[in-house]
C-alpha cells in the first residue's frame, strides 16, 4: 500500500472512530486506540509494520511535551523539584519493587522480573497528560503531582537503559561497563548544557530576527526546527527526546514568543499525538489475547491494581484529598511507551526472551487502552454518588436579624452589590445555595447564609415579608425564575431587582412580573464600547452620548421583542428594523455635530481628515 493510501486509511479510521467514542462518552484516546486496533495487523490488516508508525508518531509526544514546557516557567519547574525527585523516585522504586516481586512469584528469573518490574513502573506520559488535560486538572494539586512523577520517569529511562548491559550474560555487553556509563553521563551533561545555553543565547535572538521578516510560515518552520534539533541532540545522547524538548519549552516559557510558538506547534501536536495512539492500537497482538485471555487479563488487572495501590498510598503523605489520590492512581496506573523501548532492549541483550517481551507489550498496550475507560467510569460513579449524597442542612434563619435588603445568590454578581451596601453600612441578608461558596466567603469574614432562595420557608425566615427589596442574583436561570415565581405569588409587594444572564432569561423574568432587571454583561460591554470609540478618535462626551443612545434604544427593543418573543420570524424582523432605525438616527445626529465642530474651528470647508465612521 502506498504512503498516500496509508494516510487516507489513518484519517478515515480516526474521523469515524473518534467522534463515535466521544459521542458514547468514552473519550478521544479510546477512539484512536480502537481505530488502530481495527486497521492494524491483528484487525483488518490495512496497515502493517506498526513499529515503524509508532517510531514516527512518537514525535507527537515530543511536541506535546514541548507545549507543556512552554506553559511551565523555570521558577514553577524549580518549585516542583521536591515532588519530582521525592514523589517520583518513591513511585518508581516502590512500584518496581512490588511488580518485581510479583514477577518472581510467577516464576520469572530475578533479572527478567527486575526489568519487567522497572518497565511496568513507568507510565504513559501522553495518555496521562492528555486525560488530565481534557478534564482541566493539570493545574490541580493531583495534576501537578502526577506531572512531577511523569517527569521523573522520563529522567529514569537513561539509567534504566544503562542497567540492561550490566544484567546481560553476553560477554560483549558488559565490557567496560563502568567506563561506558561514565562516558554516557558526561555526554548527557554536555548535551543538556548545549540545550540550556542555546535556548538562552541563540534561539531567542534567532526568533527575534525571524519575527522581523513577518513571514508566518518561516516562523513555523523555525519552531519545528528547534523541536526537531533538540530531539536529535537528545537521541544522540541517549536521552528521552520528550524530556529534551520539554526542557527547551521551559527555557522559552518566559519569552515574548511563547504564545506564537504554542499556536504554531498545536496542529502538528494534535495530529501526531492521535497517530501515536493509533500506532499503539495497531501494535496490540490480539492473537496472543485470544490464545491466553485469562493470563493476559490477570496480568493487566494485576499490574494496574498493584501500581494504582502504590500511587494511592503515596498520595496520602503528599496531602492529596481522597478524590485527587483516586484520579492520580487511575491516570498513572497503566504501562508506558518507554516500556516498549526497555523491553525491546532487554530482549536484544538476552535478559528476557522474546515470548515474555510480546506478553509484556500486550499488557502495556491493554493497560493504556483501559485507562481512559477506568477514568470515565470513575467520573460517572462520582457523579452518581454526588446525586445520591444527602445535602447538608440549610442554615436556621429564624434568629437572623431583620435587614432591609435580601440578596438571593451571592456569587460574583451578588458579591459586588453586597460590597457596595457594606460600604454604606446598609444591612442585607445573603442566601447562597452552594456550600463550597458559603465556606469560602465565610473565611473572608462575609456574613452569608447557606440556603435555597427558591424555598418559601427559607425566604420567610430570611425576612422577605418585611424586606424593602430583593436582589435576585442567582446564576442558574431556572432557579432564578422559580424564585421570581415564588416571590410574585407570596410577596407581591416586594420589589425585585433581577440579574438576567441573557435576553431569553430576561423574557422569562418579565413573564413573572419583574420590572427592574439587568443583563449581566450589557453595562460592562457598553463601557468597553465607549473606550473603543474613544480609541477611534471620538471625544469622551460624544462617545458617551452614542452609548447612552444605544442603551435606550436597546432597552426599547427588549420591550418590543418581549411582546413577540415566541415568534422567531417577528424577532428577526424587529432586530433588522432596530438596526436600520438606529443607523438612521445616528446619521441625522451626526450632521449638526459635524457642522458645529467646523464652526467652532473657524473652518468653512470640510476637514482634511473625515470624522470617524459611525457604527
Amino acid at each position: 500500500m502506498s504512503i498516500l493510501n496509508e494516510v487516507a486509511v489513518f484519517l478515515i479510521a480516526a474521523v469515524i472512530a473518534v467522534p463515535l467514542f466521544k459521542r458514547l462518552g468514552l473519550g478521544s484516546i479510546l477512539g484512536y486506540l480502537a481505530a488502530g486496533t481495527l486497521i492494524g495487523p491483528s484487525g483488518l490488516g490495512f496497515v502493517g509494520k506498526p513499529e515503524d508508525v509508532l517510531h514516527f508518531a512518537e514525535f507527537g509526544v515530543v511536541l506535546f511535551l514541548f507545549i507543556v514546557g512552554l506553559e511551565l516557567q523555570p521558577a514553577r519547574l524549580w518549585a516542583l523539584r521536591r515532588s519530582v525527585f521525592g514523589l517520583g523516585l518513591a513511585q518508581v522504586a516502590l512500584s518496581a519493587a512490588v511488580l518485581t516481586g510479583a514477577g518472581m512469584l510467577l516464576g520469572l528469573s530475578m533479572k527478567a522480573a527486575l526489568i519487567a518490574g522497572l518497565g511496568l513502573s513507568l507510565s504513559s506520559t501522553a495518555i496521562a497528560l492528555q486525560l488530565l488535560g481534557e478534564r482541566q486538572q493539570l493545574t490541580a494539586r493531583h495534576g501537578r503531582e502526577s506531572f512531577a512523577i511523569l517527569l521523573f520517569q522520563d529522567l529514569a529511562v537513561i539509567p534504566l537503559l544503562a542497567l540492561i548491559p550490566l544484567l546481560s550474560e553476553r560477554p560483549g555487553d558488559t565490557d567496560g561497563g563502568g567506563q561506558g556509563i561514565l562516558l554516557s553521563l558526561l555526554k548527557v551533561a554536555a548535551v543538556l548544557a548545549v540545550v540550556v545555553l542555546s535556548g538562552r543565547f541563540l534561539v531567542r535572538p534567532a526568533f527575534r530576527l525571524i519575527a522581523s521578516t513577518q513571514l508566518q510560515e518561516l516562523f513555523t518552520a523555525a519552531t519545528l526546527l528547534v523541536v526537531v534539533g533538540v530531539a536529535l541532540l537528545m537521541n544522540f545522547a541517549g536521552i528521552s527526546m520528550a524530556l529534551g524538548t520539554f526542557l527547551a519549552g521551559v527555557l522559552l516559557a518566559d519569552s515574548e514568543y511563547r504564545h506564537e510558538l504554542e499556536a504554531d506547534i498545536e496542529p502538528f501536536k494534535g495530529l501526531l499525538l492521535g497517530l501515536f495512539f493509533i500506532a499503539v492500537g495497531m501494535s496490540m497482538n490480539l492473537g496472543l489475547v485470544i490464545q491466553r485471555p485469562l493470563l493476559i487479563a490477570t496480568c493487566v488487572v494485576g499490574v494496574m491494581a498493584l501500581k494504582g495501590a502504590v500511587l494511592f498510598w503515596l498520595g496520602r503523605p503528599m496531602g492529596l484529598m481522597l478524590q485527587g489520590r483516586r484520579i492520580m492512581a487511575l491516570a498513572l496506573a497503566q504501562g508506558g511507551e518507554f516500556g516498549f523501548v526497555l523491553f525491546g532492549a532487554a530482549a536484544s541483550a538476552g535478559v528476557m526472551d522474546r515470548e515474555l517481551t510480546e506478553h509484556l507489550v500486550v499488557v502495556v498496550s491493554l493497560s493504556m487502552a483501559a485507562t481512559p475507560l477506568l477514568l470515565t467510569l470513575h467520573d460517572r460513579l462520582v457523579e452518581r454518588q454526588l446525586r445520591r449524597a444527602v445535602p447538608a442542612e440549610y442554615d436556621h434563619l429564624e434568629d437572623a436579624e431583620q435587614q432591609p435588603v435580601l440578596i438571593a445568590g451571592f456569587g460574583r454578581y451578588g458579591q459586588i452589590i453586597g460590597r457596595v451596601l457594606n460600604m454604606l453600612d446598609i444591612g442585607f441578608t445573603a442566601l447562597e445555595v452552594s456550600p463550597e461558596q458559603v465556606d469560602f466567603l465565610r473565611r473572608y469574614g462575609n456574613k452569608i447564609h447557606y440556603g435555597d432562595a427558591s424555598r418559601l420557608d427559607l425566604l420567610r425566615a430570611a425576612g422577605a415579608g418585611k424586606a424593602k427589596l430583593l436582589v435576585l442574583a442567582i446564576d442558574d436561570p431556572d432557579a432564578s425564575v422559580r424564585t421570581a415565581q415564588l416571590v410574585r405569588a407570596n410577596f407581591p409587594r416586594l420589589p425585585v431587582y433581577a440579574r438576567a444572564r441573557n435576553r431569553a432569561h430576561a423574557y422569562r423574568l418579565m413573564d413573572e412580573g419583574v420590572k427592574i432587571l439587568n443583563r449581566e454583561t450589557l453595562l460592562s460591554s457598553l463601557e468597553m464600547a465607549c473606550f473603543v470609540l474613544q480609541g477611534l478618535g471620538f471625544d469622551e462626551g460624544r462617545a458617551r452620548h452614542i452609548i447612552e443612545r444605544f442603551r435606550k434604544y436597546d432597552q426599547e427593543l427588549l420591550q418590543k421583542q418581549y411582546a413577540v418573543s415566541q415568534d422567531e420570524e417577528k424577532l428577526i424582523q424587529t432586530s433588522q428594523q432596530f438596526r436600520e432605525e438606529l443607523r438612521s438616527l445616528f446619521e441625522q445626529d451626526n450632521r449638526p455635530q459635524t457642522q458645529a465642530q467646523l464652526q467652532e474651528n473657524g473652518e468653512d470647508s470640510a476637514p482634511k481628515a473625515p470624522p470617524p465612521r459611525q457604527p
